[in-house]
Parts: structure tokens; C-alpha cells; sequence
């Protein structure tokens, strides 16, 4: 992302003239709430991983109007001139609770809570969903894959196919979280502290005389860095013997045994098989076997069921463009406001799609894990002024099938959201991309392979508690009441 570009305006018009709504009628700094939260697992699976919140930082702090939007928007001919004044000045000054990035969440979880002045808390909607949509729904393809390659690295190789630079980059981020060991994208290294590789392209090897030439002068050049791609003519017949010979001419004599191939193309399986026997034949038991070609979660398991013979696998547009699944589908939906006392009074939508009606409420999520596997239980969510207890024992209920009841005794409960801000300030120390990524994997350790398969994953339950459940349930009939 480009961040010394004014992203301000990078907003649903609609933010711009609710805004100038709320200043002309006057309730521009009432104080609301508003929750982001998904509704659907990615790919039908268990989970999804939290990503995106830097990025939000980093927008909130730069968030300022410059003359030329203000220009701009006058233009427009339909804002309040002093609404524009207040532009102008516009800092946010809220507060914001997030769950961090790289930590397993569920559909209708709190993924953030932005409490803030009306203005404020709905102008920077879009550009929150943006980010947190986009980089949960590739850091959690990017876990499936890793999960699927049971421990064989994996290289985003995606770059030209996203759907623009910043798709590239900050998928390239996410995935790195999810679970991929590197990318093929080199500004994400710099950047974002992203291990940037490469190999080669079917151009090189063309570029030469021969085949031979190509693997020779490639090895010449990177000893200590040589992955040749043996599928431009005949992998059996041509490729791997040529990549031998230059493999024993030049490495070996240097000392050199870490080498790979890549195979682009053809039966994967079958080939990789071959060209373990012919690479082992060789004496080169060390040269690794690298693949890629629209990969994704279900062939490389499926390749691994099959016993090809691969050590590390590159994938692209699959993976950075989520494409079985591209939408995340995360909301921004206010479910409280507060009157001039200061009292937080609770607000839901309703809707003939039961699947769209909200949790109302400033709430607090709460993970349950078991003390003796330290596995997640269950989410708890709470009315903001509730505290779980860990020492007692505590009955969760399913809140669609309330009879569906389970007692947790042995448990520790903690918080899931941080603060982020307070009062407009930054309170959250930014964790390093590393520290996120290992977070994730553990976070990930932390979940039954019950929730983590790939079909029909178990149903992780995120309860309400009966306070939460009741002022729910009692809103819901008002309003069937006053319909």
C-alpha cells in the first residue's frame, strides 16, 4: 500500500453525505459503536484468521482532509460549508478494541469495536473492511495450504495475477501470516520483512543454445541459490538429465550439494516419482523437488496422499486471489449508541434473513480453553459490563438451540480484542510480522483438528451469555411487536 499517497477519499460516498447529515442535524458527535464481524467461514472450512489491522493503524493515523479534497467535495455542491470546515479539521478521536492480527476467529465475532463520534466512526468504514476483508480472506487460504502441505514449505507466487499493486503486496503480507514461508514478490521483502525467492523462467532457459547451457551458465551464476525449471521441453528426458549434468559440473566440484528442481506442469505425481529415482540415482539425495501450477489446498493434499515426491510446493493464483472463495464478507454494523448521560443503550438490525440480524451491544469476547490440552472450547460474548469468572464453572448454551447445553469446569477464559486506541491515541505496540506469524501457527496448535478439517469442519461454537442472549432475544420481539 502506498501510503504516502492521500487515501483519505478512499471511501463509500454515502459516509461523506451521512456525515454531513449527522452535522446538520446535529448529532454529529453523538457517541456509537460499531462491530465488524464475518458471517461464513472462507471455503465452508472451521476458521479464519484475523489480518489487516496494521494497515488500519497506519490509515488512521494519516487521516486528514487536504485542501484539494475539501475543493473537491465543495464541488459537489451538496455539503454544508461549515460540514466542510469541519472537514477541514477532521482527526479521529475515538476509540477502537481489536482482535490481533494472526488469531482465529469465527462469523459473528467482533473482529473490531470502533466507539467513536458518529462521523468519525462511520467515515472510516470502508477503508477498515477493505483491509480487514482482503487480508483475513488470504491469510486463511494461506493456513489451509500450510495445512495441507503438512510441514513442506510454501512460496507465494501470485503477484501477477492479484488484482492490482497493493492486492499483491498486502496479500503477499497476509499470507505470509497464514502460514506460506516466503514470496516471489520482492517489495513485500523490503517492506514488510517478507523472505523474498525466485527461480527461473521458461525465458531463460529459451534465451540459450541449449538446455544444458541455460542450467549451466544459471548455476554459474547463483551456486548457492540453484532451483532450475526442468519442464520447458521434456521433463524425463531432457530437463532432469540436463540439470544433473550441471548440478555434478559445477556444485558438486565446489562443494555445493543444496540444489532443486522445479516442475511446472504434467502429471505431478508420476513425474516428481521419476525424478526423485533419477535425482537419487545421481547421488544428488539432496536436491529438493519444488512444484508449482494452479495449486491449491485440495491438490496438494491430494498430491501428498498419492506419495509425490515434493519438498516444497509454489503457489499462485489460487492463493492470492482466494479464488474458490474470493469474498470474506466482513460487515461494519452499529450495535450501540450512547444518550447525553453517558448510558450505552444497545442497537440491533432486524431482518427477514435471520442470518443478517446483529448482535446488539458493546460486548466482550471471550476465548475458552480447556486447562488440561489447552484446546479452544467455545467464544463467550458478553455484554460489555459482564466478567467471566475462570474459577467457577460456567454453562454455555447453543444460541439458536438454547437446550444444546455444556458445562466448562477445568478452563481459563481471556479476552480476545486489545485496545487499540483511546481517545484518538495509538495504545497498542504494533507487533513484529514474525511475532504475528508465530502467533498464528499457535493459534492454530490451540483449535481440535475437529474444526480444522476441510469438510464438514465441527461447528466451533461462539455462545452469548444470557444477559447478551436476553437483551437480544427481547429486542427482537419489540420490534415483531411493533411491526
Amino acid at each position: 500500500m502506498d501510503t504516502k499517497k492521500n487515501l483519505t477519499l478512499l471511501c463509500d460516498y454515502y459516509e461523506l453525505t451521512m456525515g454531513n447529515g449527522y452535522f446538520k442535524h446535529g448529532i454529529g458527535e453523538r457517541i456509537v459503536y460499531f462491530d465488524v464481524f464475518y458471517r461464513n467461514n472462507p471455503d465452508n472450512g472451521g476458521y479464519a484468521i484475523a489480518a489487516g489491522l496494521e494497515q488500519v493503524i497506519d490509515y488512521i493515523e494519516n487521516l486528514k482532509f487536504t485542501e484539494e479534497d475539501i475543493e473537491f467535495l465543495a464541488s459537489k455542491g451538496c455539503f454544508d460549508p461549515q460540514f466542510l470546515e469541519y472537514l477541514r479539521n477532521f482527526k479521529f478521536t475515538g476509540d477502537i478494541w481489536a482482535i490481533p492480527e494472526g488469531t482465529v476467529v469465527f462469523p459473528g465475532e467482533p473482529l473490531m469495536t470502533v466507539r467513536a463520534p458518529a462521523i468519525q466512526a462511520q467515515f472510516i468504514e470502508t477503508f477498515v473492511l477493505m483491509m480487514i476483508n482482503h487480508q483475513s480472506l488470504i491469510a486463511t487460504k494461506a493456513s489451509r495450504l500450510a495445512r495441507a502441505a503438512k510441514g513442506r514449505a510454501i512460496s507465494e507466487f501470485g503477484s501477477r495475477r492479484a488484482q492490482g499493486a497493493d492486492a499483491a503486496m498486502l496479500g503477499a503480507r497476509a499470507a505470509y501470516i497464514g502460514g506460506c514461508g516466503s514470496t516471489a514478490c520482492t517489495i513485500v521483502d523490503r517492506d514488510y520483512g517478507v523472505p523474498s525467492t525466485g527461480t527461473m523462467a521458461h525465458s531463460w532457459v529459451q534465451m540459450f543454445d541449449t538446455e544444458y547451457e541455460a542450467f549451466k551458465t544459471y548455476c554459474e551464476i547463483y551456486p548457492n541459490n540453484a532451483t532450475l525449471l526442468v519442464d520447458t521441453f521434456n521433463v524425463i528426458e531432457s530437463g532432469v538429465p540436463n540439470a544433473i549434468k550441471a548440478f555434478k559440473e559445477v556444485l558438486l566440484p565446489r562443494g555445493i550439494t543444496k540444489c532443486a528442481v522445479r516442475i511446472d506442469s504434467g502429471d505431478i505425481t508420476y513425474l516428481t516419482k521419476k525424478v526423485r529415482k533419477m535425482l537419487d540415482e545421481a547421488g544428488l539425495t539432496e536436491c529438493k523437488i519444488v512444484i508449482s501450477n494452479s495449486l491449491d489446498e485440495y491438490i496438494i493434499r491430494e498430491l501428498i496422499r498419492q506419495g509425490a515426491e515434493v519438498d516444497a510446493f509454489g503457489v499462485g493464483e489460487r492463493l492470492i486471489t482466494a479464488k474458490s472463495d474470493p469474498v470474506f464478507g466482513g460487515v461494519y454494523k452499529l450495535c450501540a449508541v450512547e444518550n447525553a448521560d453517558g448510558e450505552i443503550l444497545p442497537k440491533i438490525k432486524i431482518s427477514e434473513n435471520v442470518g443478517k440480524i446483529t448482535t446488539p451491544h458493546f460486548k466482550k469476547l471471550y476465548r475458552l480453553r480447556d486447562k488440561k490440552t489447552g484446546k479452544a472450547e467455545a467464544d463467550l460474548l458478553c455484554v460489555y459490563d459482564e466478567t467471566v469468572d475462570d474459577t467457577k464453572p460456567i454453562e454455555l448454551f447453543d444460541p439458536d438451540h438454547t437446550w444444546k447445553r455444556k458445562t466448562l469446569t477445568d478452563y481459563t477464559a481471556t479476552l480476545l480484542q486489545e485496545r487499540i486506541y483511546e481517545n484518538g491515541k495509538l495504545v497498542y505496540t504494533l507487533p513484529t510480522i514474525e511475532e504475528i506469524r508465530k502467533h498464528c501457527a499457535e493459534e492454530i496448535e490451540g483449535m481440535w483438528d475437529e474444526v480444522r478439517r476441510f469438510t464438514n469442519p465441527h461447528n466451533y461454537y461462539v455462545d452469548l451469555s444470557q444477559k447478551l442472549w436476553d437483551i437480544k432475544h427481547a429486542m427482537i420481539a419489540e420490534h415483531r411487536k411493533i411491526k
